[in-house]
């Protein structure tokens, strides 16, 4: 157990520049002590016992803002950067050396039972505000661009950007735009509105010129006597 505290602040200290001391680490720094109180919440939920696990996770959420889940899976090296929102689920498998900042969510999609929840590979980076929602997986190196939304898997030495999110490097290569529009998708619905449309505006103008061919009739039938019969 120290052993793996004392990995834990050296992490901290590697992705951190503002970490001074030791002691600021211990005591003032809100993920280092999440991670501390899942080691413990996972070791008991392990064992089948569920309420105290849960107990320890409410807890830790209460005085960090960091909610983990007993029965997550957290690897070596995990870095919570500041921490306030961060969530991670029931079913989610986290790798070696993954840094989260503030706000990020590794949570579920619906009411499924079993697997439900995303596995991060190891060297992944999910920047503030990101949302990977879902039973698939993130592959290793990988950075998720701050308020993205993830919901499909992403193979790995990738970045991702966006809501939903898209790939825009892929082993440091940068992705050509065209392969990335999802704004540029035909829209049925919008296309058939505006066939309707068409056809309503040509029905009505053929509706006003035979309106306008049977008032001239009229008016010819009643100025012209022989006419009237016809």
């Amino acid at each position: 157990m120290f052993g793996q505290m004392k990995r834990d602040i050296k992490v901290i200290f590697e992705r951190d520049p503002a970490a001074r001391s030791i002691w600021e680490v211990v005591f003032c720094y809100p993920g280092f002590h999440a991670v501390l109180f899942h080691r413990m919440a996972h070791w008991l939920y392990l064992r089948n016992l569920i309420l105290i696990p849960r107990m320890i996770s409410q807890c830790s959420r209460f005085l960090t803002g960091i909610e983990i889940h007993p029965g997550a899976k957290i690897g070596q090296g995990l870095f919570i950067d500041h921490g306030t929102g961060v969530v991670i689920g029931e079913t989610a498998e986290v790798g070696d050396n993954v840094t989260l900042y503030q706000g990020v969510t590794l949570g579920g999609t619906g009411k499924e039972k079993g697997k439900r929840h995303p596995t991060i590979g190891n060297n992944v980076v999910i920047g503030a505000g990101a949302r990977v929602l879902g039973s698939f997986k993130v592959g290793d190196n990988v950075k998720i661009g701050a308020g993205s939304v993830v919901n499909k898997p992403v193979p790995s030495d990738t970045t991702v950007v966006g809501v939903p999110g898209r790939i825009v490097l892929h082993h440091g290569v940068p992705i050509k735009d065209p392969d990335l529009r999802h704004d540029d998708l035909p829209d049925p619905v919008n296309e058939m509105l505006r066939c309707l449309m068409q056809r309503v505006e040509y029905l009505e103008q053929r509706l006003k010129e035979e309106e306008s061919r049977y008032n001239v009739f009229e008016i010819i039938q009643h100025h012209d006597p022989a006419k009237r019969g016809v």
